[in-house]
């Protein structure tokens, strides 16, 4: 959970893996493992969220066999929580199958393996050694901290409840059983020591560029809802707390700041678009005031159930902001809003989605579909 510009170091990882096409990610948690749960939920991205929350310390062996038991797939990939290793995971997944190996390790070449020790392989990639971290220095390649692994192989181990993956099994076994090595050349980095995890802050900025492009839903987000009835004039807006000046810290953080809503109350013809335009002048001008902007509106008054597609969770309005801004992005894009069709809008439009849920129960439908919900 420690945060890298911005975001906590696990995100870029699940990101990673969300990316390769993984279908479930299950996290091995231990201490504080409420955090976790509570910032991510169920899911992420819509990729389902398993926990295997360790009672006692179960070391990484005894942490992998346990995650491992909540599995029903033929092979799975592991990943150190704090390690970041960008790799083709499915090269890596391909190289395992073609080689029928018991586990398949990501490799990475390094200037100093004094850190993490160094592996030897042979010619046709099976790891012969792992030599230990005194022994080792200078210029060669590295255990990456990525695996894919054969599920009923390593079940069918007797292992120790806790025990350590690589001392215990990965070092008795080299040479021995069926382990393999793939060597990668890409982005590498360990932020289990201070001077790396500075070094992150500073690389990742570069290396994964923040949303620039912010979509906002309006009543539940920028203003109070009236459940059950629409805004119908500007002496019925109530900003919800603290917005006029989230909405200028928005504005410096984000190149464009877009609202999308859909107000149906002017197609049902309880108020005209007349009315509409100035509550939203007056919006407007109070965003102003308080330092923000709004670059862009975009309101469709088309009735739910007419499969219109300009209303959310269709992405019309989202073409209309690129067509009149041709800069905006999709893929840096993200939307904040408080309903289902919110959420459905920014992953039909391939955004990023955070979730308001005003400490409700948030449906499930939500979480399957939400990167954030606050």
């Amino acid at each position: 959970m420690a945060p890298v510009y911005g975001k906590p170091f696990l995100c870029y990882l699940m990101d990673r893996l969300v990316d390769a096409g993984i279908e479930r990610i299950v996290l091995a948690t231990g201490y504080k493992h409420e955090v976790i749960e509570s910032y991510f939920g169920t899911s992420y991205r819509g990729v389902e969220i398993i926990y295997s929350q360790e009672e006692t310390p179960l070391f990484t062996g005894g942490a992998i066999v346990q995650a491992a038991r909540k599995l029903e797939t033929e092979h799975f990939v592991v990943l150190n929580g704090d390690t970041l290793f960008d790799i083709d995971f499915e090269e890596l997944a391909q190289a395992h199958e073609r080689q029928n190996a018991s586990i398949t390790i990501a490799l990475r070449a390094v200037a100093d393996t004094a850190r993490y020790g160094a592996v030897s392989c042979a010619e046709d990639g099976r790891i012969a050694a792992f030599n230990e971290k005194e022994a080792s220095a200078g210029a060669g390649v590295i255990n990456g901290g990525i695996y894919v692994i054969n599920r009923a192989w390593l079940l069918g181990q007797e292992l120790p409840g806790k025990f350590s993956f690589e001392k215990e099994l990965l070092q008795p076994m080299a040479g021995k059983e069926a382990i393999y090595g793939v060597e990668f050349h890409s982005y590498f980095i360990d932020i289990g020591v201070p001077e790396d995890y500075f070094r992150a802050q500073r690389e990742f900025k570069a290396l994964f560029p923040a949303d620039e492009f912010l979509f906002l839903d309006r009543d539940g987000v920028l203003n109070v809802q009236i459940h059950g009835d629409y805004v119908r004039s500007w002496g019925q807006w109530k900003w919800m707390d603290g917005m006029p000046e989230q909405l200028a810290q928005w504005a410096k953080e984000y190149k464009r700041v877009f609202l999308v809503t859909n107000q149906q109350g002017v197609g049902k013809g309880l108020m005209s678009e007349a009315d509409l335009a100035e509550i939203h002048r007056h919006m407007l001008e109070e965003v102003k005031a308080a330092g923000g902007r709004i670059d862009g509106i975009y309101v469709c008054t088309d009735l739910e159930g007419s499969h219109s597609p300009c209303r959310k969770p269709a992405i019309g309005m989202a073409l209309q902001a690129q067509r009149d801004f041709p800069e905006v992005d999709f893929h840096r894009s993200i939307m904040i809003g408080d309903s289902v069709s919110d959420m459905l809008f920014a992953r039909n439009a391939q955004m990023r989605a955070v979730y308001i849920s005003k400490k409700n129960p948030v449906p499930e439908e939500v979480r399957d579909v939400t990167d954030l919900i606050l």
